[in-house]
C-alpha cells in the first residue's frame, strides 16, 4: 500500500471522516500510522464473572440477551443491554449512544472490558468497551487497548479499527530508514510501529517507544544540522563594515543604558553581519527584556550599510508596537520607518515594519539586506522561507518571547546560532503573583473593583482553547465578558478584545484602553504580545491550569511595564493537587527560563509551548526531556554528516529526511 495515500481515498474513512482526522493534522496513511496511543487500558484479564471482584477492571465473553433505550426525565438516553457470560448476568449502560441498538442486537457474542460494580445488588458495567466475537486477535477488549488524542466525532475505537487494518496492509511496504550500523540493537520500523499500536505487554511499548523517539530526534538533529550547513556555503559579496564609533552613537541616543545582556547579544550580532556568511540567530528574551532595541540597532547598521529592513510581526497590534517603538529610536538619525499591515500602507522607507502582509508581491523593496521575524514560531514555513527570498540572501534575525529551555532550543532550532537576553531592566518591579482558591474569587472581585475605583487598569484573561484563535475561545471570551459586565462589575467600563475582531475594531478597543475609557479588559491570550499599556497593573488569567508556566509568565509580562505595583491572580476551576503545586511556582518564580525548565520536567515536551504544540517540529512519541536521547543523536547525525554530508550513501534515510525538511532546510 502507498503510504501517502489521502485518508479521503480509503474505504470506510472517505471525504467526510477526512476532514474530521484534519483536525489531528491526519491527511495519509502514513500520518494515521504515526498517530500514537498516548496511553493504554489494561483490559487483558479475561475470566468469568463469578471470579471477579467488585471493582476489578475485567475482560468477559458471553451473549446479549437483551437490548434497549431508555429515556430519563431529563432527556438524556441510556441504552441499557442485559449481557450474560455462563455464569451471571450483567446490566450493561451506555450513556448517550443511542445507536448501539442498530449495531448490537439480542443473540449477538461480545467480548466486553470494564469495571464490574453492583447497582441494587445486580452485576453492572457502565461504558464497557466491547466488539463482536468474530475473530482474533481482538482490538478493543482483552488486551492492551490503545487509546488515541480524539477529536469531535473520531474516538479511540474509530481510529484502533483503522489504524488495525492500514497496519496489516502497509507494514510490508513500509521500509526501515535507518542504517544498520546506526539501528545498532533497536527495533525495526515495521515492528516497532506494530508493537507501539497493538502491544501484547508493556515492555513492547517501551521497546517502540525506543526506536521510535529515536527517529523522531534524530531526523531533527539531521535536519537542523543539515541546514546550518547549507546556510553556511551562502556567500554574502562582502561583509558589512562597522565602526565602533557607530554604535556607541547608537547607545548614547537611548534614554537608558543596555543591560549587560544586551550589550552581549549586540556583540554576537556585530559580529555575525561582519563575517562572510548570512547570519541566522535566534534571539530569545522574555518580555520586557529589550529584544526590540538590540533589533533596531541591527537595522541602524544595516542602513549604514545602505541596506533596507523587512521586520514582520504576528499581528497588528504587535506590529504596530514595534512601529511606534522603532520609529522613536531610528528616526533621531534620520531614518524612515515605514508600517505595512492590512490596514495601513507606507512604504517608501529604510526599514518596514508589518504582518504577513510583507509577503504581498505588491511590495517592492529594494536592496534588502537584514530580515526579522518576531515570535517565529507563529508564521508557516512558506511564509518564512518566501520572506527570506525577498532578497538574495539577507542576514536574518528570528526573535521569541516564549522562554524555551537551551536544550529544547538546540534541538529545535539547531540550525540557528541562539542568543538569550537573559536579564530585565534595572527597577523592573516584580509582578505579586497569587494562585485565587475559589472560595475567595468574590473577595479578589472585589478588590479588583477597589483598584479600578483607584485608577487602575485589569487584564481579565480566558482561555487559549486552541493556537489559533477559534470560535470557541472567542465564544468563552464573550461569554465571560457578559457576566463580568452584568453580574461582577455593572457600573465600570468593560472592553472585549479577540483575534476575530477586525484590524478596526481592535484599534478603537486598544485606543479606547490606552485612554482609560475602557477599565477592564476582557481578552483571549492570542493577543498576549503587543500591549504595553503602563496603568494596567492587574491582570486575572481564567482557566490558569490550561496553560504552561512559561505561558503565564509572558501573559502577566502584559503588566508591571509603568512604576505601580502590578498584580497577576490565577483562578482555576476542578484543579488537582499537582495542579496546584505547579501554579504555585508562579508566586516565587520569575524567570521565565527557569518556569519553562520547570514545566519540561513536570509536564513534558509537548507542553513547551503552552496548550498546543506548535513551530516548526511536531513532536508525536519522543519527549526533549531525553536529555540522554539528545545528546545521542545530535552526535550520530554530526558523524553521519561529517562522513557523508549529502547522505548520498543512504537513498531510504535521504529520502526520509526531504520529507520533513521542508519545516528547517534554507532556500
Amino acid at each position: 500500500m502507498d503510504t501517502n495515500l489521502l485518508l479521503s481515498k480509503l474505504p470506510g474513512i472517505g471525504p467526510y471522516f477526512a476532514k474530521r482526522l484534519e483536525k489531528l493534522n491526519l491527511f495519509t496513511v502514513e500520518d494515521l500510522i504515526h498517530h500514537y496511543p498516548f496511553r493504554y487500558d489494561d483490559y487483558s484479564i479475561i475470566k468469568s464473572a463469578d471470579n471477579t471482584q467488585i471493582g476489578e477492571v475485567v475482560t468477559l465473553a458471553g451473549e446479549i440477551w437483551s437490548i434497549k433505550n431508555v429515556y430519563t426525565r431529563a432527556g438524556r438516553v441510556l441504552t441499557q443491554a442485559i449481557f450474560n457470560d455462563g455464569t451471571s448476568s450483567i446490566m450493561l449502560t451506555w450513556f448517550n449512544q443511542s445507536y448501539l441498538t442498530k449495531s448490537i442486537k439480542a443473540g449477538d457474542h461480545l467480548q466486553i472490558s470494564g469495571k464490574l460494580s453492583k447497582y441494587k445488588n445486580k452485576l453492572s458495567i457502565l461504558a464497557p468497551s466491547w466488539e463482536k466475537i468474530i475473530s482474533t486477535p481482538t482490538i478493543h477488549t482483552g488486551r492492551l487497548v490503545p487509546v488515541y488524542p480524539e477529536t469531535y466525532g473520531i474516538s479511540s475505537k474509530f481510529l484502533r479499527s483503522k489504524i488495525h487494518n492500514l497496519l496489516s496492509l502497509a507494514l510490508p511496504s513500509i521500509k526501515d530508514f535507518l542504517p544498520d550500523e546506526i539501528r545498532d540493537n533497536m527495533l525495526p520500523l515495521p515492528e516497532a510501529l506494530q508493537k507501539i499500536h497493538f502491544p501484547k505487554i508493556m515492555d513492547e511499548v517501551n521497546e517502540a517507544r525506543k526506536r521510535l523517539s529515536f527517529d523522531e530526534l534524530f531526523l531533527i538533529q539531521l535536519a537542523t544540522q543539515k541546514a546550518r550547513l547549507i546556510w553556511r556555503e551562502k556567500p554574502i559579496t562582502k561583509p558589512w563594515k562597522i565602526e565602533k564609533k557607530d554604535l556607541e552613537k547608537f547607545k548614547n541616543s537611548l534614554p537608558f543604558k543596555l543591560t549587560s545582556a544586551q550589550t552581549k547579544v549586540l556583540g554576537e550580532i556585530t559580529f555575525d553581519l561582519q563575517t562572510t556568511y548570512p547570519m541566522n540567530r535566534l534571539l530569545q528574551g522574555e518580555v520586557g527584556s529589550g529584544k526590540t532595541i538590540v533589533a533596531a540597532a541591527a537595522i541602524y547598521l544595516a542602513h549604514l550599510n545602505n541596506f533596507s529592513s523587512l521586520f514582520m510581526a504576528p499581528t497588528e497590534i504587535l506590529a504596530w508596537q514595534h512601529f511606534e517603538t522603532v520609529s522613536k529610536l531610528l528616526e533621531p538619525f534620520g531614518m524612515k520607518v515605514g508600517l505595512y499591515t492590512g490596514s495601513k500602507k507606507s512604504v517608501q522607507a529604510d526599514v518596514v515594519i508589518g504582518t504577513h502582509a510583507l509577503l504581498s508581491e505588491k511590495l517592492a523593496i529594494k536592496n534588502i539586506g537584514l530580515v526579522i521575524i518576531d515570535e517565529q514560531h507563529r508564521f508557516g514555513v512558506v511564509q518564512r522561507t518566501n520572506l527570506r527570498q525577498r532578497s538574495k540572501t539577507p542576514h536574518f534575525l528570528t526573535m521569541t518571547a516564549t522562554p524555551i529551555p537551551r536544550t529544547v532550543a538546540l534541538t529545535l532550532y539547531g540550525d540557528l546560532d541562539l542568543s538569550t537576553i537573559d536579564e530585565l531592566p534595572k527597577g523592573r518591579p516584580k509582578i505579586s503573583t497569587h494562585l485565587v482558591p475559589s472560595a475567595k474569587r468574590k473577595d479578589s472581585y472585589k478588590w479588583i473593583e477597589r483598584k479600578v475605583r483607584q485608577g487602575d487598569q485589569v487584564y481579565i484573561i480566558t482561555p487559549l482553547i486552541e493556537e489559533s484563535e477559534t470560535l470557541t475561545s472567542v465564544k468563552a471570551a464573550k461569554k465571560e465578558f457578559e457576566f463580568l459586565k452584568k453580574e461582577i462589575f455593572p457600573n465600570l467600563k468593560l472592553g472585549l478584545l479577540h483575534g476575530k475582531l477586525k484590524a478596526k475594531e481592535k484599534e478603537e478597543v486598544i485606543l479606547n484602553f490606552r485612554q482609560g475609557k475602557i477599565q477592564i479588559l476582557v481578552s483571549t491570550s492570542v493577543v498576549e504580545v503587543g500591549m504595553d499599556i503602563p496603568n494596567a497593573t492587574v491582570m486575572v488569567i481564567e482557566g490558569a491550569e490550561r496553560f504552561g508556566l512559561a505561558q503565564l509568565h509572558q501573559l502577566r509580562g502584559r503588566i508591571g511595564r509603568g512604576i505601580k505595583p502590578s498584580f497577576c491572580l490565577l483562578y482555576t476551576s476542578n484543579v488537582s493537587s499537582k495542579d496546584n503545586r505547579r501554579l504555585k511556582y508562579l508566586e516565587t518564580t520569575f524567570d521565565g527560563l527557569k518556569l519553562s525548565e520547570l514545566d519540561l520536567k513536570i509536564r513534558g515536551s509537548g507542553e513547551i509551548f503552552g496548550t498546543a504544540q506548535h513551530g516548526k517540529w511536531d513532536l508525536k512519541i519522543a519527549q526533549l526531556s531525553d536529555l540522554e536521547l539528545i545528546e545521542k543523536t545530535k552526535g550520530v547525525a554530526k558523524d553521519l554528516l561529517e562522513v557523508n554530508p549529502e547522505l548520498d550513501k543512504y537513498p531510504k534515510l535521504q529520502s526520509q529526511l526531504q520529507k520533513i525538511s521542508a519545516n528547517v532546510m534554507p532556500d
